[in-house]
């Protein structure tokens, strides 16, 4: 996952709105307490911050792993 598409998770998974305030304010005990926007700022991988996210705001494993089908598609040239 590359840090645009950490973005466009958040984005298609929360709203334009709210994720950003997710981002911003989101405190991850899986981080140590890192928002989201300070984890990026930190290096650590887009995939870690997204997952760390859906654990803490209790997403199903479908809504974390959908947007994975969706980059591999684009990827892969296929639709």
């Amino acid at each position: 996952m590359k840090h645009s598409e950490l973005q466009a998770a958040v984005t298609q998974t929360f709203g334009s709105a709210y994720g950003r305030t997710l981002m911003a304010d989101l405190v991850l005990v899986a981080l140590q307490g890192r928002t989201p926007d300070e984890a990026v700022a930190e290096g650590i991988a887009p995939q870690r911050i997204w997952d760390a996210m859906c654990r803490e705001m209790e997403l199903s494993d479908d809504v974390r792993w959908r947007h994975r089908g969706t980059l591999d598609r684009r990827t892969s040239g296929s639709r």
